[in-house]
């Protein structure tokens, strides 16, 4: 004897309709749960995270750019060309304007210096692992620091508020700056890449009970990313001001606007070759320079 199907003629009616609503109704249910999965704050951080931190290992991209950097010691601004040894960069402008001949000479010293000293190569190589790996490792930290919400969405982005998670056990100091801020992420939908994030310093952080330093409430940093090119994301603003001071942990507590600008991809394939780049005179065509945006 042929079974009988929900779909089958001489299936009762009724228990035909019971069966469809059945299937229906768990349809509807893990899609249910699958858009509540999807729509999980801290689910949506993690996985734009995991987006960045695999984007960072596979994209080896070198590029070519502007950067101008302006600390409360100096407003500069660098012609830069990236290459797998490194960077080089040339200076262009000095708080708004071209440098002298005894600048460029002087910058060119510097420049020459560099392409000379394989010491100096190393130690700028080791310093930028450095960095990288720092970043990496506050990137990490945020679906585990914070508690997350979403605060507007739209076609093209979602925008998360984050504040400090108390269960939150930071290990380092680092870690300890980072999870005492609040404040927001911003994704974009398409790549699932982080478009900017900023926050402030809602206590002070003492260190060492006070003793060591202290960075004051209301402290503020907030970093933009676009990609640059097709499928390529880089920082293009980052806005850090952060008061205060901290003996032994020279990299926390700044004031520091950076603007990089006119991204284009690097050929040079060393920084001999990243000088011939910079060598030719339009690069000097640099002005008139425009203040960083502030926060």
């Amino acid at each position: 004897m042929t079974p009988l199907s929900a779909t089958s003629p001489a299936f009762p009616r009724h228990f035909r309709s019971t069966a469809v609503a059945l299937a229906l109704a768990i349809s509807a249910l893990t899609q249910a749960q699958a858009r509540a999965h999807a729509q999980n704050p801290k689910a949506l951080v993690a996985a734009a995270v995991q987006t960045e931190l695999t984007a960072d290992r596979n994209d080896h991209a070198a590029f070519i750019y502007r950067d101008h950097d302006v600390t409360p010691d100096h407003d500069t601004l660098f012609y830069v060309v990236e290459t797998p040894q490194g960077s080089l960069k040339r200076k262009l402008a000095d708080h708004g304007r071209p440098l002298t001949a005894e600048e460029r000479r002087v910058d060119d010293l510097r420049i020459h210096a560099l392409l000379s000293d394989t010491g100096a190569q190393q130690k700028q190589k080791r310093d930028s692992a450095h960095d990288d790996e720092q970043a990496e490792q506050m990137l990490k930290l945020l679906p585990t620091a914070f508690l997350w919400t979403i605060t507007k969405e739209n076609p093209e982005n979602i925008t998360l508020a984050f504040k400090p998670d108390p269960a939150f056990d930071a290990q380092n100091m680092e870690a300890r700056v980072l999870s005492a801020m609040a404040g927001q992420i911003t994704v974009a939908r398409e790549q699932n890449r982080i478009r900017s994030i900023k926050g402030s310093l809602v206590d002070d952080v003492k260190i060492g009970f006070g003793i060591l330093g202290r960075l004051k409430q209301g402290g503020t940093f907030q970093v933009e990313r676009r990609e640059v090119v097709p499928h390529h994301w880089q920082v293009t603003e980052s806005h850090v001001h952060i008061a205060g001071h901290a003996l032994f942990f020279k990299t926390i507590g700044s004031q520091e606007d950076e603007t990089r600008s006119e991204f284009k991809l690097s050929e040079s394939p060393n920084l001999k070759a990243a000088y011939d780049v910079l060598e030719p005179n339009p690069v000097y065509q640099c002005c008139a320079v425009k203040p960083p945006t502030t926060r």
